[in-house]
C-alpha cells in the first residue's frame, strides 16, 4: 500500500497544519463549508442504514465513506486542525501565531456548521415533502438522537457535561488518527483503508463530534425536536469541541509529534 514511516509523515502532518493556517479565508471556509456538507450527508446515510437494517453495526462500517471523501479531495473539518495546526506553532514555523491558529479555527468551524446546515434544511426537507408531513422513521430517529444527546446528559449536570468532554476527547483521537491515515500512505486504497478503520470506531462507540452534531442537532430541532439551541450548544457542541480539541492534540498530534520529531536520544548500551 506504499506506506510511508512515521517520521516522514508525522513532518506532513506539520507541514499541512502550516499551510492551513497561511490559507486564505476564501480557500479555509470552501474547503470547511464542503468538509461540513459531505459528512452531514454521511451522518444521514448512516442513520438511515442503521434504520432499515436495525444494525448499528452496518450504519457505523458504512459512515466512513464521508469522511474519505472529504479528505480526499483536500477539504477540512474542524476536528482535524485542531490536531494539525498547533504542531507548526511548536514546530517554531516562521511567522506562525496563536492568533492565526484561532483565525483558522473560527473560519473552519464557521465554514463547517454552514455546511452542515444547508444540509440539515435540504435533508428536513426531502423527509416532510417541504414541512407537509410528518417526518418519516430516518427523521424520527434524528430527532430523538438530539434529545437524547442534550436533555438526556442535562439529567446528570456536571457528571453528564464530563461524560459528553470524554467522548468528545475520544471522538477526536480516533477521528484525528483517521486525519493522519489520509497521510500515511501514497496509494488511494492505503488512505481509504487506514481512514476508514478509526472512524468506523468512534461512530459505533457512539463517540461526540462537533461537526456530526452540527447537522444531527439542527436537523432535530428543524423537525421538531424537544430542545432548545441553548440545550444544544451547552450540552453538547461546547464540551463536544472542547472535548474534540484536548483529545485530539494529546493523544494523537503531540504523542506523534513527540515521538517521531522530537525523538529522545537512543539509550546508550554501556
Amino acid at each position: 500500500m506504499s506506506y510511508i514511516i512515521p517520521s516522514e509523515f508525522v513532518t506532513k502532518m506539520v507541514d499541512a497544519g502550516e499551510s492551513k493556517i497561511f490559507m486564505s479565508t476564501r480557500d479555509t471556509l470552501i474547503r470547511a463549508f464542503m468538509a461540513g456538507a459531505i459528512l452531514a450527508l454521511a451522518a444521514v446515510f448512516a442513520v438511515a442504514v442503521t434504520v432499515q437494517t436495525g444494525s448499528p453495526l452496518v450504519g457505523a462500517m458504512l459512515f466512513p465513506v464521508g469522511f474519505v471523501m472529504l479528505y480526499l479531495m483536500g477539504f477540512d473539518l474542524l476536528t482535524g486542525v485542531f490536531m494539525l495546526t498547533p504542531l507548526a506553532l511548536l514546530d517554531r514555523r516562521p511567522g506562525v501565531t496563536v492568533g492565526g491558529i484561532l483565525r483558522n479555527w473560527g473560519w473552519v468551524f464557521l465554514g463547517n456548521f454552514g455546511g452542515a446546515l444547508v444540509v440539515a434544511f435540504m435533508m428536513a426537507f426531502v423527509f416532510t415533502m417541504g414541512f407537509s408531513t410528518e417526518p418519516g422513521p430516518i427523521g424520527e430517529k434524528i430527532s430523538h438522537i438530539g434529545e437524547d444527546r442534550t436533555l438526556g446528559y442535562a439529567e446528570f449536570g456536571a457528571a453528564g457535561w464530563a461524560t459528553i468532554f470524554l467522548r468528545g476527547m475520544l471522538c477526536n483521537w480516533m477521528v484525528s488518527m483517521g486525519v493522519v491515515g489520509a497521510m500515511i500512505s501514497t496509494s488511494v486504497s492505503g488512505k481509504v483503508i487506514a481512514m476508514w478503520m478509526p472512524i468506523m470506531l468512534f461512530f459505533f462507540m457512539g463517540f461526540e463530534h462537533s461537526v456530526v452534531n452540527m447537522f444531527l442537532f439542527p436537523s432535530a430541532m428543524i423537525m421538531g425536536g424537544d430542545f432548545s439551541v441553548m440545550d444544544y450548544m451547552v450540552w453538547n457542541e461546547i464540551p463536544t469541541a472542547l472535548g474534540n480539541l484536548v483529545g485530539g492534540l494529546a493523544f494523537t498530534g503531540l504523542t506523534l509529534y513527540t515521538t517521531h520529531v522530537r525523538t529522545a536520544p537512543k539509550r546508550s548500551v554501556y
